[in-house]
This record gives structure tokens, sequence and C-alpha cells, in this order.
């Protein structure tokens, strides 16, 4: 799901409020240049996973057979490829007993 540049903004200031919000942390730097981080991080991410989206896809429709998007086949090799890009960047996730 594409995220707007509006979200990304509303989340910047939900972060922020959070920050805010916490005793341990003392802010020395003024809060609009940390809440503009905050949008630059998030849009970062939004651009990979954006990628990640791309090359998942791709590799879905390579399959020498059509896979109708929205079944569960292609539901259940979204989350595994989607799995795999993630792990090529170092992200992993704990495995379930």
């Amino acid at each position: 799901m594409p995220m707007t540049r509006e979200k990304i903004l509303q989340l910047s200031h939900q972060v922020m409020s959070a920050i805010d919000a916490l005793d341990e942390v003392e802010i020395f730097e003024e809060r609009n240049v940390i809440r503009q981080e905050v949008v630059k991080i998030l849009t970062d991410l939004h651009l990979e996973e954006e990628k990640i989206d791309l090359a998942v896809r791709q590799r879905i429709t390579s399959q020498k057979r059509t896979i109708p998007e929205g079944g569960d086949e292609w539901d259940i090799l979204y989350k595994k490829y989607h799995y795999d890009e993630l792990r090529k960047l170092g992200i992993s996730f704990p495995t379930r007993s």
C-alpha cells in the first residue's frame, strides 16, 4: 500500500510527540530538525519497500506459468519472496516454535 506524503508527515508528528512524552530523552536539537530527519528516514524506508515490492512481483511474474494475483498461491509466493528480499538486506525475523 503506497504511503502518501501526508501520511509520512502525520507519522513524523506522532513520532515527535512520542519522543516528547519520554522523560528519559533530552532533546538538544530543534524539534523541526528532528521531525524533518524522521520524514527523511520514513521516505527512504518507503522507497526501499517499493523496490522490494517490485522485485517480488517480478519474481512471481517470471514463473513458468501465470499465477493470478490475489490467489492463495500468489499470496504465499509474495510472502516468501518478500521475506527473501528482506533477508538479503540483513533483516531477519525470529523463527516460530
